[in-house]
């Protein structure tokens, strides 16, 4: 199985991180794929460059070969394109992995306003979603098109290669990298919230400083 994790990476921290080698350990994926997005259609445009926030996720990963970076869709779109949907993400993946269950990772922020992503029930088509969730946090009320695609066991998960809905408990570190932004344009330590080599190419770079 392939876990699939999209972001914007802006910067890559231990939240990104941390979740990704989890949930690789929980649902014993063969790898996963960190996919930083082009042009996200719901929310605020990357502060630094595609090839610098590639240039970070490789230094965060760099002793972590199961993790690995797929700049598709930086490749399809370029920047200052049009939006970088999910579903054409999926469907480029399913082209390379004909066989293989793709479980496309999604935090519950982001599935709380899944309806709204274009052509979102497509997205069943080509891979699982597992919602990564919180313990005690309680999950939404889920429609008749995402009620029968609910499973709480990975066996499920392995036996299809798409279709599936899963939530899984996972440690989220809360982190943000709107946080991060804000602590480095203070002129403050962003030390332990991502590594410290992503750190030092960001002082490198005078990246998220106000001048």
């Amino acid at each position: 199985m392939i876990g699939i994790f999209g972001g914007t990476f802006d910067p890559v921290h231990y939240g990104h991180l941390r979740s990704a080698l989890e949930v690789k350990d929980i649902f014993g994926l063969t790898e996963v794929r960190l996919i930083p997005c082009a042009n996200p259609p719901h929310r605020e445009q990357p502060a630094v460059t595609a090839k610098m926030r590639v240039q970070m996720l490789e230094l965060a990963i760099k002793n972590q070969p199961d993790l690995k970076i797929d700049t598709r869709e930086l490749d399809r779109y370029g920047l200052h394109q049009a939006p970088s949907y999910m579903v054409d993400t999926l469907e480029s993946l399913r082209q390379e992995f004909l066989t293989d269950p793709l479980l496309l990772f999604i935090g519950t922020d982001a599935f709380k306003y899944l309806t709204g992503w274009y052509e979102w029930q497509r997205l069943f088509d080509y891979a699982h979603i597992v919602v990564m969730t919180r313990p005690g946090i309680e999950t939404q009320t889920l429609n008749d098109f995402l009620k029968v695609r609910l499973t709480g066991e990975i066996k499920d998960l392995m036996q299809v290669i798409s279709g599936k809905l899963c939530f899984s408990h996972v440690t989220q570190l809360d982190i943000s990298a709107t946080a991060i932004r804000n602590i480095i344009a203070r002129k403050q330590n962003p030390g332990f919230l991502l590594p410290d080599a992503v750190i030092e190419y960001i002082k490198q770079h005078q990246l998220y400083e106000t001048h």
